[in-house]
């Protein structure tokens, strides 16, 4: 059973060839992509495939805890298969959304009585990359 039909099927999500193509680019693709990425990657391969129905199966898959939505950049959403606990990092310059490793304080699902069901962690500024660039220039 492939990764991402296991996934679809974990997840309560009856899988389809667009369901299956979506979470495949997601699980291979780990550069947060964005709905207008994801739909021209695919949409030569699948040609009944819409900008509306790429939207609304990243979302389905985000409903149910397959995926997360990522909202580190205020124009864009983009999409993140990896559930393990992870920080972003959106470098201002070439717009590269990078994962970084995260310390995560295990407090029984809890902190100050609340219950944390989820929770994001955003960094911006420039990457190590357009540093090393700029310092060329």
């Amino acid at each position: 059973m492939n990764e991402s039909y296991k996934r679809l099927i974990e997840h309560g999500i009856k899988p389809s060839v667009q369901r299956l193509a979506i979470m495949e680019y997601l699980i291979k693709h780990r550069t947060h992509p964005s709905v207008d990425e994801i739909y021209s990657a695919l949409s030569l391969e699948i040609p009944t495939l819409s900008k509306t129905t790429v939207y609304n199966t990243l979302k389905l898959f985000a409903e149910n805890g397959a995926s997360v939505i990522l909202t580190i950049d205020e124009k864009n959403a983009n999409f993140d298969a990896d559930m393990t606990p992870h920080a972003h990092f959106l470098c201002k310059q070439c717009g590269k959304i990078y994962d970084l490793p995260l310390s995560v304080v295990e407090n029984e699902g809890k902190i100050n009585g609340h219950q944390i069901t989820e929770q994001h962690f955003y960094y911006k500024g420039i990457c190590k990359e357009c540093l090393e660039k700029n310092k060329k220039n």
